[in-house]
């Protein structure tokens, strides 16, 4: 079940503030760092304190999709805004709800991150910036371009390949890093997010197929990013069959649909 845009509502009161650029770009951007979190009290406060040190000043919007332990809490005791979802939506509707409520707030740029710890802060100016330089609106962090590093096991790293080549054959541009949950989107991109036409359980190869059939221009920008913690993912273990299902199943789904004139 999608978010109804009309009932978001943030558990404290102050909207996104107008931040200078990190780079200085003038006019000044309105960014927000969004966060999807289902019961990640254990780790929250540790992302957001990196957060707020390595990009200070950013506005955080942690989505709780329906945690059953003290996620909310935490978040808010490390300064982010809280949007708590009645129960577990799934990835893709947590991250959308964060799409809509950066619309409602006139948000220029948001960043996507992973509540676990995985995506490294240090990184979050390297995605701002790019997408700064103007002609791009979506920025995919891949933790596979430019590095041996990375080092999945062996059952995901074949279906990131997998993905990973039919994105790059339905694009007609490499993507290395087809389930990156660490981007920056702005403008056509964003309101896609949004939109109805946002992959509901797992927007990954099937979102950057989208955004090329809707003419939005995507970039795979280098980054670090750590392990899973405890060697756990969404796409992993006893999901990853369903995943698989799932994802040809979208692509599919996307293939077949008409360019939307609104995009």
């Amino acid at each position: 079940m999608r978010a109804d845009l009309k009932i978001i509502r943030s558990e404290t009161a102050a909207p996104p503030q107008q931040e200078e650029s990190l780079v200085g770009r003038i006019p000044t951007e309105k960014l927000l760092i969004i966060i999807p979190a289902y019961n990640e009290a254990d780790r929250i406060g540790a992302v957001l304190d990196d957060i707020q040190r390595e990009a200070p000043k950013i506005p955080i919007l942690v989505i709780n999709d329906g945690s059953r332990d003290a996620t909310a809490e935490v978040a808010r005791q490390h300064g982010a805004e809280v949007i708590t979802l009645p129960y577990n939506n799934g990835y893709g509707v947590a991250l959308q709800t964060g799409f809509r409520y950066a619309l409602q707030q006139g948000v220029t740029v948001a960043v996507s991150m992973d509540a676990d710890g995985q995506h490294d802060a240090r990184e979050i100016p390297r995605l701002i910036h790019e997408i700064q330089k103007g002609g791009i609106d979506v920025v995919v962090g891949s933790r596979f371009l430019n590095s041996k590093t990375y080092r999945p096991s062996p059952l995901r790293r074949m279906g990131m390949l997998l993905f990973g080549l039919l994105a790059t054959v339905c694009t007609g541009r490499r993507v290395t890093d087809p389930t990156s949950g660490f981007q920056a989107l702005r403008g056509r991109a964003l309101r896609l997010a949004a939109s109805d036409l946002y992959p509901p359980d797992y927007p990954d190869a099937d979102f950057l197929i989208l955004l090329h059939k809707c003419g939005i221009t995507v970039r795979e920008v280098p980054v670090k990013m750590r392990p899973s913690p405890d060697n756990k993912s969404m796409h992993g273990g006893s999901k990853s069959v369903y995943y698989v299902f799932k994802m040809l199943l979208s692509i599919f789904v996307v293939l077949l649909r008409q360019k939307p004139e609104r995009f």
